[in-house]
This record gives structure tokens, C-alpha cells and sequence, in this order.
């Protein structure tokens, strides 16, 4: 099995940015147990700031990988062109976000891509991508 994780705007600050709300724990360090609770998926990692970056890996890994665990970052509220690159690629596609969206700002209450994904997680921390590849191994 293989599964692609693709992280959206600054979450390559995980560990330093807003620790009251995204923890301390940098995302490498958090790959490396993923890695070894799943010995037998491969988990891919890639993070961009660039949303054109951010489709350009969907559309490379959306026809080949058995699926996508997606934080999308501020683009989750903003972007339409990811929306349809989700739509546009046969891999299933599970949205996460580390913080409860719904206890923060009002505009983050709208996912412009939920209703492209396979489902949407969110408010377990970092817990929430291992719920995301959970849900493509059950």
C-alpha cells in the first residue's frame, strides 16, 4: 500500500509556529513514528507553501498511490483549483487538519474541498493523519 501525505502552507513550521495550538512536535519527527507503526505502507511525505506545487503532486500521485492524506493548510478555506485537482485524480483523498477548525475562526468553518475528499478529520492533533491512513487501511 502506498500513501502519499501532502502538507499546505507553513505546516513546515510545525514544532515552532502556535504551539497552543499545533504542539511542539516538528512533522519529521512525527513521520518517523507513522513510518514505524505501518512498516508495511509506504508513506511518502511532501510539503509546499505554493498551492500550484500542492496540485502538481496531487495530479502526480493521484492515479498511482492508494491514497492521500491531505492538509491543505489556510488553502482548505480558499482554493478552488486544489478542489478540482481532488476531483480530477482517481486516488481517494482524506482531509486532516491538526486543530478543531470548527472552535476557530468563522472562515475556517468552510472546507472548499471536503465535498472532493473521501472524508474529513479533524481536532486530533497530529493523531489526525494516523486516522487518516487508518481510514485506508480498514
Amino acid at each position: 500500500m502506498k500513501i502519499q501525505i501532502i502538507n499546505g502552507p507553513n505546516l513546515n513550521l510545525l514544532g515552532v509556529r502556535e504551539k497552543s495550538i499545533y504542539g511542539n512536535t516538528g512533522f519529521e519527527s512525527y513521520l518517523e513514528d507513522l513510518r514505524k507503526q505501518y512498516p508495511l505502507v509506504q508513506i511518502d511525505y511532501y510539503q509546499s507553501n505554493v498551492e500550484g506545487e500542492l496540485i502538481n503532486k496531487l495530479h502526480d500521485v493521484g492515479f498511482s498511490f492508494d491514497g492521500v492524506v491531505l492538509n491543505a493548510g489556510a488553502y482548505t478555506h480558499t482554493s478552488v483549483a486544489i478542489a478540482d485537482a481532488i476531483a480530477a485524480i482517481t486516488t481517494p483523498v482524506i482531509e486532516v487538519h491538526i486543530s478543531n477548525v470548527y472552535k476557530r475562526e468563522e472562515f475556517r468553518h468552510h472546507s472548499m474541498l471536503a465535498a472532493s475528499c473521501k472524508g474529513v478529520i479533524a481536532g486530533f492533533g497530529l493523531e489526525s493523519y494516523r486516522l487518516g491512513i487508518e481510514s485506508f487501511i480498514i
